[in-house]
């Protein structure tokens, strides 16, 4: 069975910047539509708030296919700028899951 790393994403963008940064993620999600890596699984939510994100990504293997896409490169090339709060990646490591990522 392959590694699978599975890890939690959030920050916060100025509040100025929620429209773009919804903008970019819909380019990146047309990417993986389009190219569908079978490696990878991944969510992304707005809270109420409608500042704050998280991102829920599993990788399978060694290689990471969402990092290849140049969408996601433009994506993360002004997270930075975007944000409010800088990003802050947790590893998870699953006690057990319903269908989360996958049967």
């Amino acid at each position: 069975m392959a590694q699978v790393s599975k890890r939690m994403v959030r920050y916060t963008v100025k509040p100025d910047r929620a429209d773009e940064n919804v903008k970019y993620i819909s380019e990146v999600f047309g990417a993986l539509e389009r190219q569908r890596p079978p490696s990878v699984r991944y969510a992304v939510f707005k809270l109420d708030d409608g500042v704050s994100f998280v991102h829920l990504v599993s990788i399978e293997g060694d290689g990471n296919a969402l990092r290849e896409l140049p969408e996601f490169q433009a994506f993360l090339d002004g997270i930075k700028d975007r944000c409010a709060i800088p990003p802050e990646t947790v590893t998870l490591n699953e006690v057990e899951s319903y269908r989360v990522f996958g049967d």
